[in-house]
């Protein structure tokens, strides 16, 4: 399946697609589109959208809180019981929902890889590629923060 979203990504256009990958879609292709072109190139293509105005996967409002896209994705896919996505779940939030930063201290860490990834990688999909690396060492330290 073809996902597409929105070029240059940071905090949630990065977790969707480890996310989607890890646990979705493990033959997911990612296409990183201009802004206004995400919901006609996933017409055409027959792919999901994501994280874009208008999106089939995006920011949703749930009991007055705005969830980010991981967030709507867990909940779509039935993945919200799993304790350790619920736990790395907070920290994107935290990240990607500006007035939320604070809520989570992993947050602003998160944040901050995601915009310095942006001075560091030109290309979408190798940054997609190396920042990989940290949603897998954010899920693990979240499995030994859960188990406890």
């Amino acid at each position: 399946m073809k996902w597409i979203t929105r070029e240059r990504p940071k905090t949630d256009r990065i977790a969707c697609p480890w996310l989607i990958r890890r646990f979705i879609d493990p033959d997911a292709e990612f296409l990183f589109v201009p802004d206004d072109q995400v919901l006609a190139v996933a017409e055409r293509s027959g792919g999901r959208s994501f994280d874009a105005p208008g999106a089939e996967f995006t920011h949703t409002e749930h009991d007055g809180v705005e969830w980010c896209t991981f967030e709507t994705l867990l909940d779509r896919f039935d993945l919200g019981a799993d304790p350790v996505l619920s736990r790395l779940a907070r920290i994107v939030h935290a990240a990607d929902v500006s007035s939320d930063l604070d809520t989570d201290p992993g947050g602003a860490g998160l944040l901050a890889i995601g915009i310095g990834g942006l001075s560091v990688e030109v290309d979408d999909h190798r940054l997609l590629e190396r920042a990989s690396f940290v949603y897998d060492a954010l899920y693990a330290w979240c499995e030994l923060e859960v188990s406890g």
